[in-house]
């Protein structure tokens, strides 16, 4: 261990202190979701706030993937001395935060915090804005080829200069959106978010003074990082590999590999992400800060202790990452990034795929990306536009201990839309919301299920976006589970009308009356299907997640259908055949045609 830091503070203090620091992001975050205005902060989550020491390292977040170097970009433009009480800054530029933020509609608002003169921390407020502009409305499209395509990027501003609104710039932002009334919500409860942060980091610092708080801070990332120190010690050394494919870049029918390559001595490792390939002429690339890397592993190592922090501290352990400039997870400027979050939930996957290595299978399974569709409309006499961005959960990679958690959103606690929430306030009527049947990987524990959802427009005329990925690489299984089935998107189907939607596509008009429907993709299953009790296969088949036809062909468990009872028998003979040491990890046979493809 090499986090020997002495500190006079004991550990009670350490943990009251800990406590604190989540109340206080936790309150932030419930104004946020309680004033702003856009669907995706109110309904979808789509936020988080970050409280950061002076030096401007994240002490506390409850996001699970970003917040790492948030801050870097503003102290350049202002050094600490130019602050006083009462500014707020503002920023959403990717490149010139070098990948803190990694596309454009994402937000960050930044407040120090001051005890008298003494600086004694940062604030952030983040969110994904509706529209800033961009091609088209909802500012992301798949037909991004530049990131002048996705809309305003905000260089750090000081949109508050003590207490007073910088109108001048705040004017021009909102003039660059479809939807202006709504940013105008999102940065005033973005900004009282910050406010409101001050004040409790104040209180704290009243509280605890403001030497004993940077102790309590410098002890609260020293534990974080023995968490993950200790954490590596019990992995094997050696070096890990792991690849996946984003199924194409929008723009052509190309699939992306991205590769990880992961080195563990002792209680430190490196990563190395440089044999993954060019980046992308289409908006899947991801600008991946290498502090944000470091985040991304630590997750994985201590996704089992719900209590470790992921913050600075537990970047410490990660001593190299290694990226390659031009290349998918570090793209030149002015490449677009609006769809990066299918690349990044392949580095997901990967880092998960490493440990399951260095693991013999202990962690969980692959899982899909969430899937988006947009629908657009246009009133041509008043000038006003319509949009819905409705993202649909998927299947979630089976656990060692449980099955997949079914139709997740986001693993951090975003959330889909409520039915009744989008009929409300989009002309669409929902007709089916219902478990996509056999798309979990089969396993001793399921994958999660991804769902079925029929959409009929009811506006006279419908622009539609399609974001869908994992078709061609379906979420991997482990240890002796199955790989996930993928998704589909369809309109009119069941009737001659019916005909297959790509899934990354956009400007596809549709007509008042037609049918969306879209199946989202399940999540890769953990341990031999052979061993899943059969007694849960005939639950799984009763509850519609499981067909008669995979109980039997893929758990080896033999229904009568007239009965729903299990034929013990055949089900004995079944299960003899079926492998009994099955590989580490079943990618599916369209993971393996990639393969092959690329020679």
């Amino acid at each position: 261990m090499r986090t020997g830091v002495l500190m006079s503070i004991d550990a009670i203090t350490v943990e009251i202190l800990k406590g604190a620091l989540k109340a206080a992001g936790r309150e932030m975050g419930v104004l946020i979701e309680r004033t702003a205005m856009s669907a995706f902060i109110r309904e979808k989550k789509d936020f988080f706030a970050g409280i950061y020491d002076p030096q401007g390292r994240l002490v506390y977040t409850d996001h699970d993937k970003f917040g790492m170097a948030m801050l870097d970009c503003v102290l350049e433009q202002y050094p600490v001395d130019t602050m006083a009480p009462g500014d707020v800054y503002w920023f959403s530029d990717c490149y010139l935060s070098r990948g803190a933020l990694s596309h454009s509609p994402d937000m960050c608002f930044v407040a120090p915090t001051w005890l008298d003169r003494t600086l004694v921390g940062f604030v952030a407020a983040f969110g994904h804005f509706w529209d800033i502009g961009g091609i088209k409305p909802g500012t992301l499209s798949p037909l991004a080829t530049e990131i002048f395509h996705e809309g305003i990027a905000i260089p750090p501003i000081k949109i508050v200069h003590q207490g007073t609104l910088n109108d001048e710039a705040y004017r021009l932002i909102l003039r660059n959106s479809r939807f202006p009334d709504l940013l105008r919500g999102d940065t005033k409860a973005m900004i009282a978010a910050c406010n409101l942060g001050q004040r409790r980091l104040h209180e704290l610092a009243q509280r605890f003074g403001a030497a004993q708080l940077q102790e309590g801070f410098a002890a609260v990332l020293a534990q974080s990082e023995r968490a993950v120190r200790t954490a590596l010690q019990a992995l094997p050394d050696g070096s890990y590999d792991f690849a996946d494919f984003v199924d194409s870049d929008c723009v052509s029918d190309t699939p992306f590999r991205v590769q990880v390559t992961l080195h563990i001595h002792g209680d430190t490792a490196s990563v190395d992400f440089r044999q993954s390939d060019d980046q992308a002429g289409g908006p899947i690339n991801f600008l991946l800060h290498p502090e944000n890397a470091c985040t991304l592993l630590a997750r994985a190592l201590c996704w089992q202790d719900p209590t470790v922090l992921l913050n600075h501290g537990a970047c410490q352990p990660i001593t190299e990452v290694l990226l390659r400039p031009g290349s998918l997870l570090q793209p030149r400027y002015p490449a677009a990034l609006g769809l990066r979050a299918h690349t990044l939930y392949r580095v997901l996957n990967n880092t998960l795929g490493l440990f399951a290595q260095a693991t013999d299978g202990n962690t969980p399974a692959g899982s899909g990306d969430y899937v988006l569709y947009m629908l657009r409309s246009l009133d041509p006499q008043q000038g006003t536009f319509t949009l819905l961005i409705d993202g649909i959960g998927v299947g979630q990679g089976a656990r060692p201990f449980a099955d997949g958690l079914d139709v997740i959103y986001s693993s951090r606690g975003q959330k889909n839309f409520p039915m009744e929430f989008v009929e409300h306030e989009f002309p669409v009527q929902i007709l089916t919301y219902a478990v996509h049947p056999d798309s979990g990987g089969p396993g001793k524990y399921r994958g999660g299920t991804g769902v079925v959802r029929d959409v009929r427009l009811l506006a006279p005329t419908v622009t539609l976006g399609t974001r869908m990925n994992g078709v061609k690489s379906p979420s991997w299984g482990v240890k002796g589970g199955k790989a996930g089935k993928p998704g589909r998107i369809l309109v009119n189907p069941g009737t001659p009308q019916e005909h297959e939607m790509p899934p990354f596509g956009d400007n596809i008009e549709l007509r008042c009356g037609d049918v969306l429907r879209i199946m989202t993709s399940g999540g890769g299953g953990w341990g031999n299907p052979a061993e899943r009790d059969p007694l849960q296969v005939l639950q799984d088949v009763k509850d519609g997640f499981v067909s008669l036809q995979s109980a039997r062909e893929d758990y080896g468990v033999v229904i009568e259908a007239e009965t729903w009872k299990i034929d013990w028998r055949q089900t004995q003979e079944c299960r003899r055949a079926m492998p009994t040491v099955p590989p580490l990890f079943d990618r599916g046979a369209a993971y393996e045609r990639l393969e092959r493809a690329r020679g």
